[in-house]
């Protein structure tokens, strides 16, 4: 039973989307500002978390940048219809997704269940040899599917999820294109619309967390109105 945390200082949603977890086979914690959730993560960690942007003590932000300093774990956010600077800034800071209030609930079970067996197939102790599954190596490039362990260069890169997929989905064929679209299906579900905003900000987030252990990190090529690719390093 996966662990979901909900964060939102509405108690009609916590109260009607907790009903609906539970009701979906989830095991739900409810917080009413990010400052609670923060105290109770120190103590354990769930499985993923959904976060409200704008909450009082620390809002969704504030405790998005503080669990990515230890925890990769699956997060989407909550956002409202005008906060589309936001829900950028969220994506670029490590989010996974954001759903729009006020959402479908239906619609949020579905992109939770996308992004943990997502999460599994990354983490999975028993999975098929294929080569979603193989240790990739693209020259200084490694990574690790069954440890969810990135290197480059011989240094550490900790990446989410859907970060993690999109990397892989690029390395796996190098010199050739992806498109938006491609990449979409690759991090989501058939079932799960995003649009093109969410792709490009979960690769500029990447592309930061590469140029941080290697400020001349080219490799993710941006082709303006195709989409990307992946050019191998010597």
């Amino acid at each position: 039973m996966s662990k979901i945390a909900l964060v939102d200082d509405d108690r009609n949603i916590l109260t009607s989307v907790s009903m609906t977890l539970e009701a979906e086979g989830f095991e739900v914690n409810t917080y009413n500002d990010g400052q609670a959730a923060l105290e109770a993560f120190n103590k354990s960690m769930p499985d993923m978390a959904v976060l409200d942007i704008k909450m009082p003590r620390m809002d969704g932000m504030d405790l998005l940048q503080r669990l990515r300093q230890k925890t990769t774990m699956p997060v989407i956010f909550l956002t409202s219809k005008d906060d589309e600077i936001d829900e950028v800034l969220g994506l670029r800071m490590g989010a996974d997704d954001y759903v729009k209030k006020p959402f479908s609930q239906r619609l949020l079970v579905e992109r939770i269940r996308a992004l943990l067996r997502r999460q599994d197939a990354i983490a999975g102790d028993v999975v098929g040899d294929t080569e979603e599954t193989k240790v990739l190596v693209r020259g200084e490039l490694r990574m690790d599917p069954l440890r969810h362990a990135v290197t480059w260069k011989g240094q550490d890169v900790s990446l989410t999820v859907t970060e993690f997929l999109l990397l892989q989905a690029l390395a796996q064929r190098p010199g050739f294109v992806k498109s938006r679209d491609q990449l979409m299906d690759v991090a989501y579900d058939d079932q799960v619309y995003v649009d093109d905003r969410t792709i490009d900000s979960h690769i500029k987030r990447l592309r930061k967390k590469m140029r941080s252990v290697d400020d001349e990190f080219t490799a993710i090529e941006t082709l303006y109105g195709i989409g990307y690719r992946y050019n191998e390093e010597p």
